[in-house]
């Protein structure tokens, strides 16, 4: 009997084995098992010899260990055959088994043809930048600065000057600085110049990763076979030809012979998210011919793990790169306050004009298609149901400067987000699919605050952090009426009753406001919901109450569309500010005068400025305060990344 056979593993790699076998039969794992059904009749014992590169032990172990020897044929015996460097030829190498009677009559010689094929899919496995030569840890992932496994980003930016849209929407790459949003992976081979006939390698992935991840492959290696061809694979052909997607789970790859590498190019599609924990696999196998008709088999895979790199968001605390607003045709005095605190703070300001964010001005929420590009992406979540709410918009969603937390360390922060108080009935939250996107990032584990009380229902309406150079490193603002009503009772204690609030025809008096019993109520009950939230803060963030300051901010129930009574600033709120460093940019309170000077802007400085703040205060009165929103709402700052590599977190 004739027939090519297989072992799958051994110390070099993988081994094609061409044989004439007539009594041994070959076991799935890469052993050959030596029986007395396939042997000679009358066979009682064998002896095995092989070229110098092929190495063999036998189980159980001979007492007899001579080369020569002759070994007792049992029915368990199992002979076991691995080759140290791989082949130069097809079938260079061989094994033979001789068989013996009781008397050492030699009784048959089984004889094994061997090509041995080094194959090696390989990544980044030790996260250092440099895809090394099969790395034990590559077909694992496992979190922590001992941790390891390949790491995959997202390519949610675009690489396309016009008609913009994210790289993950197009199939096929349009520009090599596309390359760089994509893991590097090898496929490196040794062995004769051609595969045994009928051999192939094949590149697969399950159907469930694939709809996270494409393959490309790199036609370099082709080039260098046939450097005739590099006009033709220039202009003719794709450099980068698609390889794995969710419509093509399998695909052949050359065998170049000789030693060769292969580069691959792989491109996360998505982020973690519920049901993905942002795990794929990819899998190369060596396919073995059956017979003509029938699929090819594996004879051998190897496997390496990608995790996808979750979504990250960026405090107050981080560097600024650019700041961004948008221009509409009631916020001149927004924008001009805008460049000059940008301008001071020594960055860059990038302005949205009319025709591209078509009359939108909340910047925390503009339209994507002006900031996609190069390096800048986006990701969206569609809500399963219409009913959708503003808590859906990114005011809600803030993230706190690294924190250490009952001896667990956050050092990405935690998320913050909005939703309904928990024994709400008919209270509004953020959209469910929102939430989980969210916590299945899992590096900045998030904190659900209670902000259905107010109107537009953010967190950026009562809260927010700034760097400092003392205790943790920031200081957590908070509204508060208390403190409000603190500093005016203050003033009007010292003769100032009748110093005025706010510019125009709203103007009151300080007496007036104070002597507002409804207002005091309201403001009573407001400030319960901002303490309520306090004492999640202080648990889940690890914050003392001297990692705190109240600001002066008064609040006003309304009636809103769904007929519930719910929370707006009564004057500019001053915490809802743009974080440029050292550099604040606060709505302006139109406070009481006293002594020629805003008091509400005195107190803010003397809160602040003790931290090495500067503050500035801009004027959005008209243009955002009276639309329920303000400065914060109204820009959107693009931040340095953490130093902090996110992989290297403790899980």
């Amino acid at each position: 009997m004739k027939s090519d056979v297989k072992l799958t593993e051994g110390l070099s790699g993988v081994f094609v084995v061409k044989r004439n076998l007539d009594s041994f039969s070959l076991h799935r794992t890469g052993t050959v098992i030596c029986s007395s059904r396939g042997a000679p009749p009358s066979s009682k014992f064998f002896s095995v010899k092989c070229t110098p590169n092929v190495q063999y032990t036998i189980n159980p172990p001979p007492q007899e260990t001579a080369p020569l020897a002759q070994i007792p044929l049992k029915g368990n015996s199992v002979l076991l055959i691995t080759m140290s460097s791989a082949s130069q030829f097809e079938n260079d190498s061989k094994l033979s088994v001789q068989y013996y009677a009781n008397n050492k009559e030699v009784l048959g010689k089984a004889v094994l043809h061997l090509t041995a094929v080094e194959i090696s899919l390989d990544v980044d496995a030790d996260r250092d930048g440099i895809v090394e030569k099969n790395n034990p840890n590559k077909g694992s992932w496992k979190w922590g600065p001992k941790g390891h496994g390949a790491i995959l980003l997202v390519n949610c930016d675009s690489e396309r000057t016009y008609w913009k849209k994210p790289d993950t929407e197009q199939d096929y790459i349009s520009n090599v600085s596309d390359l760089k949003d994509m893991s590097a992976m090898v496929l490196r081979t040794r062995g004769p110049a051609k595969l045994p006939q009928g051999y192939k390698l094949t590149l697969h992935i399950s159907q469930g990763d694939a709809e996270s991840v494409r393959v490309f492959r790199s036609r370099s290696a082709d080039n260098k076979k046939n450097a005739m061809n590099n006009v033709l694979y220039k202009y003719l052909l794709k450099d980068h030809p698609l390889v794995l997607s969710s419509e093509v789970l399998s695909e052949e790859v050359p065998y170049f012979g000789g030693e060769a590498e292969m580069k691959f190019y792989v491109e996360g599609l998505r982020f973690p998210d519920k049901g993905f924990d942002g795990l794929i696999t990819i899998n190369l196998s060596l396919l073995e011919p059956i017979s003509e008709g029938l699929p090819e088999t594996p004879i051998f895979t190897d496997k390496v793990v990608f995790k996808v790199a979750p979504w990250i968001m960026t405090p107050n605390t981080l560097n600024p790169v650019e700041v961004f607003v948008c221009s509409t045709e009631d916020n001149y005095q927004f924008l001009k306050g805008m460049r000059n605190l940008v301008d001071k703070s020594g960055y860059k300001l990038k302005i949205c004009y009319k025709y591209e964010n078509r009359g939108d001005r909340w910047m925390q929420d503009f339209p994507y298609n002006e900031l996609l590009g190069p390096d800048f992406g986006y990701v969206t979540r569609v809500a399963q149901r219409k009913d959708v709410s503003s808590l859906d918009s990114f005011g809600n969603l803030e993230v706190s400067p690294p924190v250490t937390v009952r001896g667990k360390h956050y050092p990405l922060g935690r998320i913050i987000i909005g939703v309904a108080f928990p024994t709400a009935t008919k209270g509004r939250n953020m959209t469910k699919v929102v939430q989980d996107f969210l916590w299945a990032q899992k590096v900045q584990e998030p904190i659900a605050l209670f902000s259905d009380w107010l109107i537009v229902g953010h967190v950026d309406e009562f809260m927010t952090f700034v760097p400092a150079p003392d205790r943790k490193g920031f200081r957590l603002l908070l509204a508060s009426p208390d403190a409000a009503y603190k500093l005016f009772r203050g003033l009007q204690n010292e003769g100032h009753g009748e110093a005025k609030l706010f510019d125009d025809e709203q103007q009151l008096t300080l007496n007036e406001l104070l002597d507002d019993d409804s207002l005091q109520t309201e403001n009573n009950y407001v400030q319960s919901c901002i303490d309520w939230n306090r004492d999640v803060l202080k648990r889940e963030l690890g914050l003392d109450e001297g990692d705190i300051i109240d600001l002066p901010i008064l609040f006003k129930l309304e009636e809103d569309e769904g007929n519930q009574y719910r929370a707006v600033a009564y004057y500019p709120d001053m915490v809802n500010m743009i974080v440029l460093g050292k550099n604040l940019g606060i709505p302006k309170p139109f406070g009481p005068k006293v002594n020629g000077r805003c008091a509400l802007e005195a107190e803010m400085c003397s809160l602040l400025e003790g931290l090495g703040l500067s503050c500035t205060f801009i004027d959005d009165f008209a243009s955002y305060h009276k639309l329920l929103g303000e400065v914060h709402c109204g820009s959107n700052v693009r931040r340095e990344p953490f130093d902090f590599k996110w992989w290297n977190l403790e899980m």
